[in-house]
């Protein structure tokens, strides 16, 4: 899971208190298995409750079966034949952090972990453009099932040139070790997942030491999913091996290269040239996965430490600046040679400089503006490749508690959402295409994929209305006053209350973190440049003292939908830039539609409000922008949302998995293999003996018994066109539920050298590491389909 921001990881705060999973979810990142009272055993896998049967139309026939769907936008790697690739070179490339662990079976596995596991060890299958399972030639000769009664048995023909990089062949030994470590049956293991693993009867080995017999004990569709990676028995044979021998090393390997080591002092792994490799041989003599925080790639890509590196919009929008500031003046160059600190000041608010530099006396702001010059003519040796991410955004919305708890005020929710719109809100400005995501348990592209929304309907602002109006919300009725420390939905919120006070962080939308959009109050301090002191932009008032996105007396926030149609890319334009607005503010004198409601929606002396919960940290402006703009949305058919900020560290932790929160924007990655890795994303919440609700990793706890049986089914079928059809039912019935809403596939954006070809924004497919390198002078690229 992730949490948004625009760049690989999670958007918001990418890659600190995110726990993530790469694409094809195979021994990735894990999340807890949550109970409402506390958090159990980790596992390891991506990762919504109804009350009442669903009747949905167009269940039965939500997709055209018969369709194939393709990519939305091609990755942008900068493609090149092998002849084209200097040999030699060092490709530096940026990753979040140093692993704590090679081992991608562990909980603390991350994407840096993957990244290695694919340069340096065998996987039976990868992932295509299109997010389909391949079989990997470098490995495999075949893989296929051979038997289905009475059990299902799949061989393996391997490669007769795979070899370990100790000389030994890859064969049945490595896949019974890792088969017994992952099966679950041995707690020695310290293991984030077995899913699959479980299954297997028996391995043996085939006709001859080539051919690897895989026995089930009940049918497996995703089988696919197996030994990718596949570590060697060394790793796997005893759990001392598996918890502590791949941690910081991995002695043996079977890949086009080689983990020569892992330091941690200068916060690299190197991977070296694999001399045992038979396949094609790798263009680069070296890949440095080098630490680099996300609010540091801009500069590592300027001075060189990095070649190659995921970005987010703002670090995209200023690389973009520097290619078309050939030849333009410096604030550095006024009259006289003399700027005024205030036009310095404003100059560097618009280009993004740190608050702390643009505060700074005259001479160090100078010196600061200088350095950003110089950055920026480095920049102008990167380029941005971009594509769309194989993970998507979309909209939580908590069913324990609280109004959620009943379906028609979530399916009112989704029928308030423009989320075309909210597509546009992101993906316009960057080049991409904005088409919302129309499953939840596959992208265009993918075999599984159908558009399934229409189980829920489109926006319908009179129908989400009469929704609201059947669940006994009403306008006019009297209204409780409200105990100003009650927080959102979920089980354990009383006992964080306290410490969830000291978690947020106090943003400019108000006390503790917290604005509420919808409020109307008139107090307001127009300041006459129109802008805080941070330069940050506010709105100002109607000519009838509305206030649109500006701060009232209370120092609240205030949100106006009027514009939100009017300007679409307003801001996104601005975003990321640390001194520009992350939230949607209304122009100046814009009037409050004609349509908004008069009043607050309200049942039992309680009024339709919903916690919107969202991390605070440098990175989040995307999330701000479009909950924001939902917010908007939802006031417009009377449901008023405050806006909660908390701390990058707290909010996976403490709101999410904790259910502390109604309303809340984070992402998961799409599988190739649904039935196994989605199944804990969207499992009725089971309860448990001693009281607590085991939710696995369907943090809405949102989930119905036709949507379980549905995933079942698909996991045991082995007709792929049948297994296909149950994942698009299933997929219906997630949208009828409400409890989580797509809305759009994330961007990823990649800065690269320009002379970095064969790696760059891979979208859907695994990287081919022996093809990456750099362009032979005098050689030229294709251009790029994003440009």
């Amino acid at each position: 899971m992730s949490y948004d921001g625009v760049g690989q990881r999670p958007e918001g705060a990418r890659g600190r208190t995110d726990q993530r999973f790469r694409q094809g979810a195979r021994g990735a990142t894990t999340h807890p298995q949550t109970t409402e009272g506390r958090s159990r055993r980790l596992q390891r896998t991506l990762v919504f409750l109804s009350a009442s049967a669903l009747a949905v139309p167009l269940l039965a026939g939500c997709g055209d079966d018969d369709e194939v769907s393709s990519p939305l936008a091609p990755q942008d790697i900068a493609p090149v034949a092998r002849d084209l690739v200097a040999d030699g070179g060092t490709l530096k490339w940026a990753v979040d952090a140093v692993p704590e662990t090679l081992n991608t079976f562990q909980a603390d596995a991350d994407t840096g972990t993957s990244r290695v596991a694919q340069a340096v060890l065998p996987s039976m299958f990868r992932l295509d453009s299109a997010g389909r399972p391949v079989a990997n030639p470098a490995y495999l000769e075949s893989a296929k099932v051979i038997e289905t009664e009475p059990r299902q048995v799949v061989l393996y023909k391997l490669n007769q040139q795979a070899v370990w990089s100790d000389g030994r062949e890859i064969g049945a030994a490595d896949f019974v070790a890792q088969w017994r470590a992952l099966s679950g049956k041995n707690s020695a293991y310290w293991t984030a997942r077995n899913a699959g693993y479980d299954r297997i009867a028996k391995i043996e080995r085939g006709a001859n030491d080539l051919q690897v017999r895989v026995t089930f004990s009940r049918p497996y569709a995703d089988w696919k999913s197996l030994f990718s990676p596949l570590y060697p028995k060394d790793v796997m044979g005893t759990p001392d091996a598996f918890n502590d021998g791949a941690r910081r090393k991995l002695k043996v390997t079977a890949g086009p290269f080689k983990v020569e080591k892992v330091d941690t002092a200068k916060k690299d792994v190197v991977l070296t040239r694999n001399p045992r490799w038979w396949g094609k041989p790798a263009k680069l003599n070296q890949i440095v996965l080098h630490a680099v925080p996300r609010d540091k790639r801009a500069t590592a890509l300027a001075d060189g430490s990095v070649d190659l590196a995921e970005i987010d919009s703002a670090d995209a929008q200023r690389i973009g600046l520097a290619q078309r500031a050939k030849g333009t003046g410096t604030p550095l160059q006024g009259a006289g040679g003399r700027t005024s600190v205030k036009k310095l000041r404003a100059w560097a608010v618009a280009h993004g400089l740190d608050s702390d530099q643009v505060h700074a006396g005259k001479t160090k702001l100078r010196k600061a503006i200088t350095r950003y010059l110089e950055q920026q003519q480095a920049l102008r040796d990167i380029e941005v490749r971009k594509s769309l991410e194989p993970a998507y955004t979309q909209l939580a919305l908590n069913g324990s508690a609280g109004p959620l708890t009943d379906e028609r005020v979530r399916r009112a929710v989704a029928r308030a959402l423009d989320r075309t719109e909210l597509a546009r809100l992101v993906l316009t400005p960057l080049g991409l295409p904005a088409v919302p995501v129309g499953s939840h348990l596959a992208l265009s592209g993918q075999s599984a994929y159908a558009d399934n929304s229409g189980a829920i309907g489109g926006q319908d602002a009179k129908e989400a209305q009469a929704l609201l109006a059947d669940a006994g919300w009403v306008r006019g009725g009297p209204l409780k006053e409200e105990k100003k420390s009650q927080k959102a939905a979920g089980p354990e919120k009383q006992e964080k209350d306290k410490q969830n006070k000291q978690d947020l962080d106090v943003s400019d939308g108000g006390d503790d973190g917290e604005y509420i959009v919808g409020e109307d109050d008139k107090g307001h301090d127009d300041r006459h440049d129109g802008r805080h002191d941070d330069g940050r932009a506010h709105g100002g008032t109607d000519g009838g003292g509305r206030n649109h996105g500006g701060t009232d007396g209370k120092g609240k926030h205030h949100e106006s939908a009027g514009d939100e149609h009017e300007h679409p890319d307003q801001h996104l334009a601005q975003e990321g830039k640390h001194g520009g607005a992350p939230g949607a503010y209304a122009p100046k004198g814009t009037a409050a539609p004609a349509a908004a409601p008069a009043g607050p929606l309200a049942k039992d002396g309680k009024p339709l409000a919903l916690r919107f919960v969202l991390p605070s940290g440098a990175g989040s402006q995307t999330l701000n922008s479009v909950a924001e703009r939902i917010s908007a949305m939802l006031e417009q058919v009377g449901i008023r949302t405050t806006i909660t900020k908390v701390s990058d560290e707290s909010y996976f932790k403490d709101h999410i998995a904790a259910g502390d929160y109604d309303l809340a924007l984070y992402s998961w990655p799409s599988s190739a293999f649904p039935a196994t890795d989605a199944r804990p994303v969207y499992a009725k919440p089971v309860p448990a003996a001693d009281g607590s609700v085991n939710v696995e990793q369907n943090y809405t706890r949102v989930g119905t018994d036709q949507v379980d049986q549905l995933f079942d089914q698909a996991a045991t079928t082995l007709d792929e066109g049948e297994a296909r059809d149950l994942i698009r039912k299933a997929d219906a019935r997630i949208w009828a539920a409400a409890g989580s809403i797509p809305l759009y596939q994330r961007p990823q954006l990649v800065g690269a050298r320009r002379n970095v070809v064969n790696a760059g924004a891979f979208g859907f497919q695994t990287p081919v590491y022996e093809d990456m390198g750099f362009l032979k002078k005098g050689a030229k690229v294709s251009p790029s389909p994003s440009r």
